[in-house]
């Protein structure tokens, strides 16, 4: 039985980084969600690896279910979104792209971001 609730904390949905594999898993995530962030990343990226246990930390201290995008592995889907530089962050809030950051962020600025759509 799954749940949709975040709150739950035996959902993995609400507590860890779903690696995504291809346009399809991403818009699944994106409609089973209210919120989304997706972490486009690459594992040669310096900054990438830096940002990672800020995303996990989001990924089980928010409301925001994360998916984490490999952009070597899935080229067109990170074409589609206009991923150009990683680490890039896309974040979807009822089922629609409603932010996108590239770069390294500190955690404050990404849980604000992730609170202005989850409240």
């Amino acid at each position: 039985m799954t749940t949709d609730t975040a709150t739950d904390a035996g959902t993995g949905n609400a507590n860890e980084p779903q690696y995504v594999d291809g346009t399809a898993d991403l818009d699944a995530l994106v409609a089973e969600n209210d919120v989304v962030l997706a972490d486009f990343y690459a594992d040669w990226c310096g900054p990438c690896q830096m940002i990672e246990p800020i995303v996990e930390r989001l990924a089980a201290e928010t409301d925001a279910a994360v998916a984490k995008v490999d952009v070597d592995a899935n080229q067109q889907l990170a074409a589609a979104y206009g991923v150009r530089g990683v680490p890039t962050l896309v974040l979807f809030a009822d089922g629609e792209q409603v932010e996108e950051i590239v770069g390294m962020q500190g955690e404050e600025q990404l849980r604000s971001l992730i609170e202005r759509y989850t409240e």
